[in-house]
């Protein structure tokens, strides 16, 4: 007999079951699906900015952001042309030549003052377009990305809110 009373004592506690893990699974998947309902409705202070009320959307686009100009001020508006740059570059298989041209926008106002300062604004140019490696011209968004950085850098040569705008006439990679 006592054969049988150690058996029933070696069984151990009873497994419990799978309910747990599945109630875990479910109240995490609950806790997740609320957290980005209150983040993307706006319920809380941070996330998703674009979707502002539209009080907020009639506020002035900020400085940069194309807001439509009037005739009276696309008609104060004065281009100012520059000399063309070469640039030599290398690469393994030869050299290559970036023929660059350019015009600058601005305010018939600044007008005089970025005429004064262009040979700075050219050789800033010149100083950033012959830092560029042959890869950096090839990516299909080159252009965009080398734009904006060089009207980053005259808009720090000439002064910030000079220079409107940087068109670019010729970008040539021979």
């Amino acid at each position: 007999m006592t054969d049988a009373v150690a058996d029933v004592e070696t069984d151990g506690p009873a497994k419990k079951g799978k309910m747990p893990l599945i109630i875990g699974l479910v109240l995490g998947i609950a806790g997740a699906g609320g957290g980005f309902y209150a983040v993307q409705s706006g319920l809380l202070p941070f996330g998703n900015k674009a979707a502002q009320p539209a009080e907020h959307a009639t506020k002035e686009a900020p400085e940069g952001v194309d807001k439509g100009e009037s005739a009276e001020e696309i008609a104060n508006l004065a281009f100012i042309e520059m000399e063309p740059i070469v640039i030599t570059l290398r690469k393994a298989s030869g050299i290559s030549q970036l023929r660059f041209r350019a015009q600058l926008e601005v305010d018939q106002a600044n007008q005089a003052e970025v005429e004064k300062v262009l040979p700075r604004v050219v050789d800033v140019l010149n100083s950033y377009l012959r830092a560029l490696e042959l890869e950096d011209l090839t990516d299909p968004m080159a252009l965009p990305k080398i734009r904006a950085q060089m009207l980053r850098r005259i808009n720090i040569a000439t002064g910030q809110g000079r220079v409107r705008d940087l068109l670019i006439m010729d970008f040539v990679l021979n």
